[in-house]
């Protein structure tokens, strides 16, 4: 339970941190004065100045912020004239581009920590389909063992195990010809495979698998994490947009669909398998956090890139007052949703899930 804990927060505080350190460095690159770099959300714990930031850690840990100078003033009610060259540490006064930027790099470091850390697993080694069935184990006094099949034979012309599995079953209790691949030589093998065979052996007494480790080289393996997360992207967003309209109809929520209770009861699963395994769920959150963050809605850092695109369409600035009133209420939102997603987990873990 303390390793699962100590896991899931270590994990959740280096996601939030990658993020919020996207926006952080480039405000300063950039030449934005950072007023407060936050982890977790108000009320404040406690705060310390560093030159002109405020470094504060704060209760609610479900994320974090950078407060630029000027983000949520309106010029208008500044004395511009006594500002004079300080102007550019404003938020507000740097160009739309600029400001997309900002706004944009925290997505993008979550998105670069994806990929640096599927890029990583990918050269130590994954498993993937390919495209051939090999045997993994031969359980004793099975057809398969009578046969003469031994581990990492090939079964030939089968692609995939559950296509073997489905061709066994349909032939069940009826002699069948296996073209066996080992060692580079073919060869066939005779079996039966059973009717009603044990719990857990299967027809034929073997278990198979369809799929076989690949190591990629460095130059390989950062395209092949760019396609994988790409790929990963597309599935969260059709995931999101079903959760969002179950939401909205009032249906019942999926059994796959977690919040923060949900998440820190996978990780305490994942914790079981090892390292790897913990790499690979930072991963899958870190490119969460990003397809949630990009969205264009009010408090996320999408819903605030919204209101540059729209000054750029209208040519003037959207009220500020106005803006700061949408976010706090898609926060307020974001919040529901959050205590909605937490309750579905309750009731899954309640139920034995």
């Amino acid at each position: 339970m303390i390793l699962t804990a100590l896991t899931f927060f270590l994990v959740l505080s280096i996601l939030v941190f990658i993020h919020e350190l996207g926006h952080f460095a480039l405000a300063k690159w950039i030449g934005v004065a950072v007023e407060e770099f936050g982890f977790g959300l108000p009320p404040r714990i406690f705060g310390k100045k560093i030159g002109k930031t405020i470094y504060s850690l704060n209760w609610l840990p479900i994320g974090g912020f950078v407060k630029l100078s000027g983000e949520d003033e309106d010029p208008k009610r500044l004395n511009l004239a006594k500002q004079g060259s300080t102007l550019k540490k404003f938020f507000w006064f740097r160009s739309k581009k600029e400001r997309a930027a900002i706004l944009i790099a925290g997505v993008v470091m979550n998105f670069l920590l994806a990929v640096g850390i599927t890029a990583y697993l990918l050269t130590d080694g994954v498993m993937e389909p390919s495209g051939r069935v090999h045997v993994e184990k031969v359980q004793p006094g099975t057809p398969a063992e009578i046969a003469g099949l031994v581990p990492n034979d090939i079964i030939k012309p089968f692609h995939t195990a559950k296509d073997l599995i489905e061709t066994t079953k349909t032939h069940a209790g009826t002699p069948v010809v296996l073209t066996v691949l080992r060692d580079g030589k073919e060869m066939t093998l005779s079996l039966t495979p059973r009717k009603d065979p044990p719990p857990g052996e299967g027809a034929m007494g073997v278990v198979v698998s369809d799929l076989e480790k690949k190591t990629y080289s460095l130059g390989e393996a950062p395209f092949k994490a760019v396609e994988i997360n790409l790929s990963r992207a597309s599935q969260m967003l059709v995931s999101l947009g079903g959760t969002v309209w179950r939401l909205v109809t009032l249906q019942p929520l999926r059994a796959d669909v977690a919040g923060p209770i949900g998440i820190a009861q996978v990780t305490g699963e994942v914790v079981k398998y090892g390292f790897r395994a913990v790499l690979e769920l930072m991963s899958i959150l870190s490119l969460n956090l990003a397809v949630l963050n990009i969205l264009p809605f009010p408090a996320l850092d999408g819903g605030r890139l919204a209101f540059v695109f729209l000054e750029k369409i209208f040519g003037r600035r959207i009220k500020p007052a106005f803006e700061r009133s949408t976010h706090q209420i898609g926060m307020l939102i974001l919040f529901i949703l959050i205590l909605l997603v937490s309750f579905n987990d309750i009731l899954r873990l309640a139920r034995g899930g």
